[in-house]
């Protein structure tokens, strides 16, 4: 190569672009470029500090699982029995494997509605996943998929009822979180539980399908 074919190819320094990149003529679009590639890294980074990617994050809540808060001053804390009002509102919670500690926040659809009932308004079914009046069922709507948020009187009654604001649609917990009002096609997916050693307890998977027909 001549001196003048040498000195008219530009160097990495010349460029100032990194070994693997391609050069940009325009500066802004290259300003661009590596400020995008620096973004995902920091994100790439904080997912990975925060813990997301652990293995079993996202499976469905398993035998032998706690239940832990999902939200306010005490999220990750376990919830313990004396912890839930007679009565209601229901509390917002994971499960959370008892042997590794990872809680299965990777999926929202494993967020539970707890809650605590007087057992002598449950229907047989019910009172049997019910340990001191105590239910837990899915938080996600069978309709559309959407979150069950409220804690309200129903439409079609006098006693209140989990309510998705969505469409509408409302579920009896004494009755097996039965839809009472609404598009809803089926009742809420019931997380048996055993109340002992001052934690809820998983005992069995879901009872029904969680979610909206399509979800996973």
């Amino acid at each position: 190569m001549s001196e003048t074919d040498h000195s008219a190819t530009p160097s990495v320094e010349d460029t100032g672009v990194e070994l693997g990149m391609c050069p940009c003529s325009d500066p802004t679009r290259r300003k661009l470029i590596l400020t995008a590639l620096a973004t995902g890294a920091c994100l790439a980074s904080r997912k990975s500090a925060f813990g997301e990617d652990k293995p079993g994050s996202d499976e469905r809540p398993q035998q032998a699982d706690v239940l832990v808060f999902s939200e306010g001053e005490h999220a990750g804390e376990v919830i313990k029995p004396q912890d839930l009002e007679l009565g209601g509102p229901p509390v917002h919670a994971w499960p959370k494997d008892s042997k590794t500690s990872v809680v299965r926040d990777g999926s929202r659809l494993n967020e539970i509605l707890v809650i605590k009932l007087d057992p002598a308004e449950l229907d047989d079914d019910t009172r049997s996943r019910a340990p001191d009046g105590i239910l837990a069922y899915s938080a996600i709507c069978t309709h559309a998929g959407c979150p069950v948020t409220a804690w309200v009187k129903g439409d079609s009654g006098d006693k209140d009822v989990f309510k998705c604001f969505c469409h509408n649609s409302e579920f009896d917990p004494r009755q097996s979180a039965q839809v009472v009002f609404g598009p809803a096609p089926r009742r809420l997916a019931a997380l048996p539980l055993s109340a002992a050693e001052g934690s809820l307890t998983v005992v069995a998977t879901f009872v029904g399908k969680v979610g909206a027909p399509q979800a996973g």
